[in-house]
């Protein structure tokens, strides 16, 4: 794969993804051929601050789980209104981080769709 591809992707979707992981995603993007690159790039990825304001505005009713996936925990969360505004204050916290994570698995498995992983 192209350099000048892979830092590119990487500088357009850094911001959702750990800057911890980069280092890995880069070799494994180098792995991909022109097609597989293509179809990496249509995989949509959360912006972390976006749901940030969503789990400020819609963190009592669950919102910010029920779109990163997690259906039973919005649940709960929405029967206990948040766990009483506790659960709600600690998932604002931890929003932007459970986005990238939740992109990065995103990511993985896309890749490994395509044979890489």
């Amino acid at each position: 794969m192209d350099q000048a591809k892979i830092e590119s992707y990487l500088a357009k979707n850094g911001a959702k993804l750990p800057e911890d992981k980069m280092l890995e995603l880069k070799e494994l993007l180098a792995k991909l051929n022109d097609d597989q690159f293509i179809s990496l790039e249509a995989v949509d990825l959360k912006n972390p601050t976006t749901m940030l304001l969503i789990a400020w505005f819609g963190g009592a009713f669950g919102l910010d789980r029920f779109m990163l996936g997690d259906t039973g925990l919005g649940v709960a969360k929405l029967l206990t209104c948040g766990g009483s505004g506790i659960w709600s204050l600690i998932d604002l916290f931890s929003a932007k981080k459970r986005t990238k994570a939740f992109n990065y698995k995103k990511v993985r498995e896309a890749l490994a769709a395509q044979g890489i992983a």
